[in-house]
C-alpha cells in the first residue's frame, strides 16, 4: 500500500517537477539552528502491551568549521519524556554532547564513543542529478544507548541499507520543498555485548518508513515524519517491541541578546514586586533563580504565595514564546534524607513549577524540559538557615539555542 501511494505521489508531483535536481548539504561557519523531534511509541514485552511514551528531543546545532564542503557539527541533545496522553511538561531523561563531520552528501565521520545522533548517514544523496521517480540505495547506521535498559556502557551500533525515492517537489508556507521517501529494514545479530545484567539484546529486527522534506535552496532538512516498528530479542528469550510514529522540524535559531534580556527581566521583576528572584546572563541562556521557593513540607505542592509569584513570572515568560525553557529543581541538603530522596524531590518540584506555568498558559508543553539536580549544586553553606534558603531553589532558564 505504501509503495502504491509513493507511485501516485510521484505521478502527481512530477508534473510540476520534471527538471533534474542536485541534492547537497550546505554548511556555513557559525550557523546555528535547532531540531525538534517528537516520538509517540507503544512498548510491548513478550507481545503484551507494557506502556506508551511521549519522547521529545531538542537538538541545538552549531557549525564550528567548514572544509571542502564538509561541516564540523557540534550538537547538544536534550531527550525528555512524559507518559503518553498527559498534558504535563517533559522531564529530562538524558543530555548528550556530540561532535562529528558530515560531508555534502550526508555521510558522517563520527567517533565511536558518541551516542547521538541515533540515525547516521540518513539521508545520503547520490552524486548524480535526479528526477522525480529516481530511486537509489546507500548505507546507513543506527546507534542506541542501552545503558539504562541493559547496562551496556557504549553505543550499540549496527548498519542498514537505506532505500530512497525522490517523489517530487511541493510548496509549503511559501517554500519549495523536495519530497523524499526513505525506507530501511534491520535484521542485525548483536555479538560480544557485555553487561553486569543477565539479559542483553542478541538480535534486532525492524522497519522504518519516512517521508522527508528537504529545502534544496538552503541545503538543509525542513521536516520529516516516520512510522517505525523495532523488536529487540533478548538473551533470555524475551522480546521488547517499540511501535510508533515520529515527526521532526528544523527551526531557525535567532540569537538571544542575553545581557539585554537579563536587564529587561530584572526590571520587570522589580516592577512586579517579585522577591527572592535574581536574573543572570550565562552561556546557556538567561536564568531566573527563584530562591527559597516554598512548598508544603517534604512535598512538591506549591504554597499559595509561590503561586502568586509564578503568576507574575509567567507574564514575563510570555514574552519569549519561541524560546525553549529549561526548569531545574535544587534542594538544600538536610540530614535524614538520602541522595535519591533529594534527587526525586528536586525533580518533582521542577515539574510542579513547570506544570503550574503550563496551567496558566504562560508556556507550552513542547517548550519546556524539567530536571532535578538534588543537592549537588549548592550556592551556599547548607549548615546555615540562610544558606539553605539559597540552595532550596528552582531555576528557569530561557535557552540560547
Amino acid at each position: 500500500m505504501r509503495r502504491a501511494i509513493i507511485v501516485v505521489l510521484v505521478l502527481v508531483l512530477s508534473l510540476s517537477s520534471l527538471t533534474a535536481e542536485t541534492f547537497r548539504f550546505k554548511y556555513i561557519k557559525d550557523e546555528k539552528y535547532r531540531l525538534l523531534t517528537e516520538v509517540n511509541e507503544e512498548v510491548y514485552v513478550n507481545g503484551v502491551r507494557s506502556h506508551q511514551a511521549n519522547i521529545l528531543n531538542k537538538i541545538a546545532v552549531d557549525t564550528l568549521a567548514v572544509r571542502n564542503r564538509t561541516g564540523l557539527i557540534s550538537a547538544t541533545f536534550l531527550t525528555s519524556e512524559r507518559a503518553y496522553g498527559v498534558q504535563t511538561s517533559f522531564s529530562l531523561a538524558e543530555e548528550y554532547e556530540s561532535l562529528f563531520w558530515r560531508d555534502e552528501f550526508g555521510r558522517y565521520d563520527i567517533g565511536e564513543a558518541y551516542f547521538m545522533p541515533v540515525v547516521r548517514h540518513v539521508p545520503s544523496f547520490p552524486e548524480e542529478d535526479i528526477t522525480p521517480g529516481t530511486s537509489w540505495s546507500a548505507p546507513g547506521e543506527e546507534a542506541h544507548d542501552l545503558r539504562r535498559s541493559f547496562a551496556i556502557e557504549g553505543p550499540v551500533r549496527f548498519p542498514m541499507t537505506v532505500r530512497y525515492t525522490y517523489v517530487g517537489s511541493e510548496r509549503r508556507e511559501g517554500r519549495k520543498l523536495e519530497v523524499i521517501s526513505i525506507e530501511y529494514e534491520v535484521q542485525h545479530r548483536l555479538e560480544g555485548l557485555t553487561s553486569r545484567r543477565a539479559q542483553v539484546p542478541v538480535l534486532i529486527e525492524g522497519i522504518s518508513e519516512q517521508t522527508y522534506y528537504w529545502d534544496n535552496e538552503k541545503g538543509q532538512p525542513h521536516s520529516y515524519n516516520e512510522e517505525f516498528d523495532f523488536v529487540f530479542y533478548l538473551s533470555d528469550g524475551q522480546t521488547v517491541e517499540y511501535i510508533g510514529r515520529a515527526e521532526g522540524l528544523l527551526l531557525e535559531s535567532v540569537e538571544l541578546d542575553r545581557e539585554q534580556v537579563a536587564e529587561d527581566i530584572a526590571r520587570e521583576l522589580q516592577e512586579r514586586g517579585v522577591e527572592d528572584t535574581t536574573v543572570v546572563a550565562e552561556e546557556e541562556g538567561v536564568t531566573l533563580n527563584l530562591q527559597n521557593i516554598q512548598f508544603e513540607a517534604n512535598s512538591a505542592l506549591l504554597r499559595d504565595s509561590e503561586q502568586a509569584k509564578l503568576r507574575k513570572i509567567g507574564e514575563i515568560l510570555k514574552n519569549y514564546p519561541e524560546r525553549d525553557i529549561l526548569i531545574t529543581g535544587h534542594t538544600a541538603r538536610v540530614s535524614g534524607y538520602t541522595e535519591s530522596d533529594h534527587q526525586r524531590l528536586s525533580e518533582q518540584r521542577a515539574l510542579a513549577v513547570a506544570d503550574y506555568l503550563l496551567s496558566l498558559g504562560a508556556l507550552r508543553a513542547i517548550q519546556v524540559t524539567t530536571r532535578g539536580m538534588g543537592h549537588r549544586e549548592p550556592l551556599s553553606d547548607n549548615n546555615t538557615e540562610q544558606g539553605r534558603r539559597q540552595n532550596r531553589r528552582v531555576e528557569i532558564t530561557i535557552l540560547e539555542n
